[in-house]
Parts: structure tokens; sequence; C-alpha cells
């Protein structure tokens, strides 16, 4: 790790965290679905790689109707990925290396499993228990329609009707992704309360912070009334609709767990982070999140969007370093995550093998990404160039998304394919388990061109782009925390000075143009002659004359 990542600093400021979608990691049961104890074994692969920390993807005991983002029990760890011994073996694993551990906490919504939920369904209207979820009665003859017209971000109403202890048709309960994911109410002081036994339960077992699924959610509009565009969510498969998400009140809940957090550290002096997935419509109403009293950071989300071009980039990382980082916090930087196509496929050709350009902008936009102040997330598999998966068949998808609407758009299971590690064919060193033994998802043939063990002896390799970056960015001072100054460059490229003269360069073209520093690049995503920046590259210098 980097000197400059000690307990003494504020270690979040400049971390770069690796998300662990942990069921597609590494299996060491031999059943085919990644585990604790894989994620244990494969924290070496972490270490070398260069990272500061890692995320793991909720693991908590879950019927699993949209993998373990519909938790029945959070202080728990669900048989199929081990138990909490297992967890903190790979967390004083993991803290042995000087990785630090961030877990997925999810407090919009639960599972119809959950104890209260069952204790809701089992007790009657106007109960205690209802209310720490959102029951209302519906509308029309015998409550028959729901209570609102909202729908879910998942597709179909965002209500269903319960049947009643005595048999009878009765209430309806929100959920605002599928329906066996009932959102709480956090207007009862009842779930606030709950929440932050949650949290110490898990900072008692040394865990470095929390990843916040939908953190500006959990308030909705106290009258609950109709949306004037009831299906934006679920068309634009984000927080859109107003009266759902965005609440003032949420904010309450993020100083009330900010407060938690420095109690922590004020015992020995650990700083322990809390990162939101916040889905706003601006960088500067996201800036609220990240006040110095609330979430230390919040995921920036706009790189996910933006189109391939110069003038796109420029425009989203200027607004956040105006609204995010004047806030005192830093910009969380992310180009790929467990929901989103991976940037090979999404900058490229739509082809399973991302052939055409896609790479090689991946490439480049991985290296601008790492050059960027403040902290960056990197999604399993983006260190091996891995493409979306985009030709699994039908019988095999999991997403609950294809399921509620039997439509493939926008579905997640493309970039959740169980990683590659070694070997010519599936399961790729994957699993343990026998032969025969199948992922959860079926890995494609070309997978091969990506696996781990390649990826490692080839110098030229995505693999090989990420570890060299992380290892300067923790060696360079320019890099990491603080501000960047543009240059004024050619048409279709972007480039900026860090600190003391170190020049990051993007050709978002497809020809070369001349390279803002002459010499050669400190690191390159791709070959770059003296004074040359080709197309669909990025570059590093360290520029001699610093009054560029």
């Amino acid at each position: 790790m980097s000197d400059k990542h000690t307990d003494a600093h504020r270690w979040w400021r400049d971390a770069v965290i690796y998300q662990v979608y942990v069921r597609s990691f590494l299996d060491s049961t031999g059943d085919g679905i990644g585990d604790l104890a894989g994620v244990r074994a494969g924290l070496p692969y972490l270490r070398k790689l260069g990272v500061d920390g890692i995320w793991l993807s909720p693991f908590y005991p879950s019927p699993q109707h949209d993998h373990g983002y519909d938790v029945a029990d959070y202080c728990d760890v669900d048989p199929v990925f081990g138990d909490l011994a297992e967890f903190d073996r790979l967390t004083a694993a993991a803290h042995r290396l000087g990785i630090k551990v961030l877990l997925d906490i999810v407090p919009n919504h639960s599972s119809l499993q959950h104890p209260w939920f069952q204790e809701a369904l089992a007790s009657p209207a106007g109960s205690a228990a209802r209310a720490r979820f959102h029951f209302a009665d519906g509308r029309g003859p015998d409550g028959a329609e729901p209570p609102n017209n909202w729908h879910s971000m998942f597709g179909g109403p965002a209500w269903s009707r319960v049947t009643e202890p005595d048999g009878t048709p009765g209430q309806w309960y929100l959920h605002m992704f599928t329906p066996e994911q009932p959102d709480w109410n956090w207007r009862n002081p009842a779930v606030g309360t709950e929440f932050e036994r949650v949290l110490r339960f898990w900072l008692d077992r040394d865990v470095d912070g929390f990843r916040i699924d939908v953190a500006a959610g959990l308030f909705k509009h106290p009258a609950l009334p109709d949306s004037p565009d009831p299906e934006a969510d679920a068309r634009t498969r984000d927080s859109v609709n107003p009266l759902a998400w965005n609440q003032p009140e949420v904010h309450d809940v993020w100083r009330r767990w900010r407060a938690v957090c420095e109690e922590y550290t004020a015992r020995d002096g650990r700083e322990r982070l809390l990162v939101g997935e916040v889905s706003v419509p601006s960088a500067r109403e996201q800036a609220k999140y990240v006040r110095p009293d609330e979430l230390h950071q919040a995921f920036f989300f706009d790189l996910l969007s933006a189109a391939w071009d110069a003038d796109s980039f420029r425009k989203v990382i200027s607004e956040a370093m105006q609204d995010i980082a004047g806030t005192g916090s830093t910009v969380t930087w992310v180009l790929n995550n467990h929901d989103q196509v991976r940037t090979v496929t999404r900058y490229g050709e739509p082809t399973p093998e991302g052939s055409g350009l896609g790479p090689a902008r991946a490439r480049a936009a991985a290296l601008l990404m790492l050059a960027l102040p403040g902290a960056a997330y990197i999604y399993q598999g983006e260190e091996l160039g891995l493409p979306e998966v985009i030709d699994l068949p039908d019988d095999v998808l999991t997403d609950p998304i294809f399921r509620r609407t039997g439509k493939r758009a926008r579905i997640r299971d493309g970039c959740r394919v169980p990683l590659p590690w070694s070997g010519q064919a599936s399961p790729f060193g994957f699993t343990s388990g026998v032969e025969g033994t199948k992922p959860w998802l079926p890995q494609p043939d070309w997978f091969a061109e990506h696996a781990t063990d390649r990826a490692l002896a080839d110098t030229r390799s995505f693999w090989h782009l990420y570890r060299d970056s992380l290892h300067l960015r923790a060696l360079l001072p320019q890099l990491g925390e603080g501000t960047l100054r543009w240059l004024e460059t050619e048409p279709d490229v972007l480039a900026f000075v860090r600190g003391d003269g170190l020049v990051c360069a993007v050709n978002f073209g497809t020809t070369p143009t001349t390279a803002p520093v002459s010499g050669v690049p400190l690191l390159a995503s791709a070959p770059c002659p003296d004074g040359v920046l080709p197309g669909s590259t990025a570059a590093w210098w360290v520029a001699h004359d610093t009054g560029l």
C-alpha cells in the first residue's frame, strides 16, 4: 500500500477501492457460487494489483430474489457465502495486507423474509408492525386499486396487495424495486434505531466503512400522492420520481450515521467511511450529501453515461470538481459497476468479444479516471478488460428486471458473469468443484482471452496497465487528492495538469494528434511515439515546464 494511505491519513479521500461481487469472484466450496473464503483466497491478487480496499456486495441471509439486495437478516452471513467466523478471517487477512473492508448496506428496503415484515403480514392494519413499512389501503371499490400510481424501477406497479390474517384481500405495501423487496418506512423512528444497531454490529467486527445502497431513497413524500410521470423510474432505470427519492429528511439519517462512524474513529483514530449510491439530478444536488457532517463520499456516476467525446468528459469532470470538491469532500469516480454495461462494450461495437474501439477506449478511460483528483472504484474484471456478456440465453438469466418485464433491455447479468482465473475452458479456475460443476452464470469460451493467469503474464494487458497506474498513483505526490488545471488542446483532445507538472491527456478521436508534452510518456494506454498522441489513447507525462 501507499505510504500516504496510513491510518493517520484520511485514507478514503484518494483511495482506490475494488468492488467485489462476491458470488462471481471465486468459489472455494465447489458449488459454482463465489463466497467469502474465495474472496480471502484472492486477497494476494488484489494486494499485487495495488488497491487500497475492497467493497463486498451483500452476503447477508437472503432468498436471493435480487442477489442479496433483498436482505432477510442484516447481522449474519448467508450459508451460501460462509459464516461470521469466515467473515472475521477475511477482514483480519485483508487488514494484514493493508486492505480496507467496506460492506454493502441496504437501508431502503428489506426482504419479504425479514422477521419484521413477516410480523407485519401477521398483524392487522394499523399495527405497530406494519408502521415499519409502507402499508396503505387501496383505492376504488373494495380497495382493489393501488394506493397511488407509482411504478417500480424494475417495472410494474410499486405496490402489492397482501392477504390479511383472516384470509381476506387487504392492504397494499410499497416496493420501489421488486415485490420481494418491501420499502422500509423511515418516518418510523424504530427503523432508524434498528439500522444504527446494524452499523455498530459490523463496526464492532472491525469493518472500515459502508457502501450505502439507494442512499437518496429511504424517505418518501409523507402523503404518497400520485406522480405526474409514474413510469419515469422504470423508463430511465433511475431514481427520477421526486416523490419517492431525494426527500430532505434523508440528510438527517446521514448525519446520525456519520456521528456513529466518528464515535468509532475517536476510539482508535481509524476513519470509517460512508460512501453513498446517490442518484440525483445534478452534481450540485449530490454535493448536499457530502457536506462535512453527512456522507464522506458519494459515487459520481456521470462518467458512466458520458458520451465518448472530449467535451462531454470535460463538462462532467468540471461540474464534479466545482460542486462536489467544493464541499470539502473529494469526488468518487467510477466507470463500471455491477449494474452497468462494461466499458469495453459500452465504448465499442456491441459484439461479445468487445471488438473494434471498445478495448482501446476503455484503457484510455481507466488512465483518465485514475489521474483525476479524488477516489476511484474499480469493478471486478475491469482490470482484465472483460467485455459485457451479451449473448446469455434467456433460460439462465436471473436479473429480476428480466423476470418482471420479459425484456432484455438494461438487464445486469452480462456484467456479473463469474471471473475467469485460469485455463482455456469454463469454469476457468473460478470453482474448485468436481469436474462438471458449472458457475452460476455460464462463461463464454472467449473468456480464455481474459483469464487472470494470462493477463499477469502479458505486460501489454489491461491488468498491467491498472497495476502500473495504481503503483504510480501511490508514489507520485501529484496524483490522488488535489486539484487539476485544464490545458488548451486540439479538438478531440482533453488534457490537464495535476500538481507540479503531471500531465494527463486523452485523444478521444481516431487519428493521431500532437501530444501536449514532448518526450516519452511515463505511462500510456497504447504505444505513444515522442510528441504524438494516437487516437483512442491516454497518457501521463511528468512535464519539466510547469508553466504549461
